[in-house]
């Protein structure tokens, strides 16, 4: 694996009124249920950062670190970028209290609910920013838990040499089968780890796939449970995942996207320029058309309006995204 991501191909470009105005670059890995890789666009063995498609080893290092999530919806927003929901945040409260923690505990960044309607609730109502607020919340719960329940230290629990961050990298390493090239900040603070885009997907495969009782299908099945945890009631992963049960999807900043499906495989998307609006689309083609999903008929609509999202103009759709797959 090199440490330099070197770029992609033409994988989708934006028309209006029949005009191609702009075009996106990026890279496919498709991988099979064995996480074998199937194809690949692009450059899909270097190192990127995943971003928060990281989030469901890190609950799974969670896990392995002795971690006893109270509930399973508990465990999926410790995988979760949230929108700062009503219900986003009581699940980050309970992780917290769980483990005898507040909010105070959090080394997350202050801020505001991602989600419109949240977001003007909060600011209506004259609120400020708040650590809860911040997307990964829910995730810098579950490492504060898991770090309570070994007496590990919290006050460092960002640091990449902390326990807990070193069962991370090793979580990550194991599950992808690559060597971490680069750990950087994220933008919630915690460590971001380096892997290839064909190793993430052979990730996912290895979730989706594992036995019943694992720690590995314990996360995969909290999060499929608990869609509207994952990335809130108008999310495409919330969207994606109740359309197509089975599906596990998770995006993550600067164009990063990954899903995967049992018996079918995985695909991890990173977009060179880091546009989320492509990431999606490209990533549910790349998974239906290379990896062979099928869509149910009732769940075509929906799917296709994420795969074909519109472009309007004056108030009407006068084109669409469209994957060059």
């Amino acid at each position: 694996m090199s440490a330099s991501y070197r770029g992609g191909e033409p994988v989708a470009e934006i028309v209006r009124s029949g005009f191609a105005e702009s075009l996106h670059r990026g890279s496919v890995a498709v991988t099979d249920p064995s996480g074998n890789l199937l194809a690949s666009i692009g450059d899909t063995g270097s190192a990127v950062f995943p971003r928060s498609s990281n989030k469901p080893m890190q609950a799974l290092a969670m896990l392995r670190a002795g971690w006893a999530p109270g509930t399973e919806a508990d465990l999926a927003i410790a995988s979760a970028s949230h929108r700062g929901e009503p219900f986003h945040l009581a699940q980050v409260a309970s992780v917290l209290g769980g483990a005898g923690l507040g909010e105070d505990h959090l080394q997350c960044p202050a801020d505001l609910p991602s989600d419109p309607t949240a977001r003007n609730a909060v600011i209506t109502e004259g609120g400020e920013t708040r650590r809860v607020y911040m997307n990964c919340s829910g995730k810098h719960a579950g490492m504060l838990a898991a770090c309570a329940a070994n007496e590990w230290d919290l006050a460092t629990y960002r640091d990449p040499e902390h326990p807990l961050q070193r069962l991370v990298i090793a979580t990550v390493q194991e599950l992808t089968g690559d060597t971490v090239e680069s750990i950087g900040v994220d933008g919630c603070g915690a460590p971001v780890l380096a892997v290839s885009l064909a190793g993430i997907a052979r990730a996912f495969s290895r979730l989706v796939g594992a036995p019943a009782g694992t720690d590995e299908r314990r996360v995969a099945d909290a999060m499929r449970a608990n869609p509207k945890l994952i990335d809130g009631t108008r999310g495409p992963d919330h969207r994606m995942m109740t359309a197509l049960p089975g599906l596990l999807a998770k995006g993550g900043a600067e164009g990063v996207h990954v899903l995967a499906a049992p018996g079918v495989g995985a695909v991890a998307v990173k977009i060179d320029d880091g546009a989320g609006r492509a990431s999606t689309p490209v990533a549910l083609r790349a998974l239906t058309a290379i990896a062979g999903l099928e869509i149910p008929r009732e769940a075509k609509p929906e799917v296709d309006a994420l795969m074909w999202p519109e472009v309007f103009g004056g108030d009407q759709p006068v084109g669409r995204l469209r994957t060059l797959l």
